[in-house]
């Protein structure tokens, strides 16, 4: 595989609160950096929607290639916050 096609997306509607009614939040914190090595279920970033903080866990093991939303950023429910290329 080349290219960007064989990249994982960190997609945050995945452990979006169920109860949160609020449709955006803000990246609190990285706990990976780019080109780092990720472990699949690792926690990868925290945001926080309705002061609730959740962290977004790794969807595969791999490289970080990608950081899309930098701490601090305001996103919608569903923003990719993240790629990762698989090992």
């Amino acid at each position: 595989m080349s290219g960007d096609d064989d990249r994982v997306p960190v997609d945050t509607a995945d452990v979006w609160p169920e109860d949160a009614e609020a449709e955006e939040a803000v990246v609190v914190n990285w706990f990976a950096r780019e080109g780092s090595r990720v472990e699949a279920g690792a926690d990868l970033l925290e945001f926080q929607v309705e002061k609730v903080s959740v962290d977004v866990p790794a969807p595969v093991s791999g490289t970080l290639v990608e950081i899309a939303l930098p701490e601090d950023a305001e996103f919608e429910r569903g923003a990719i916050a993240a790629w990762i290329r698989p090992e």
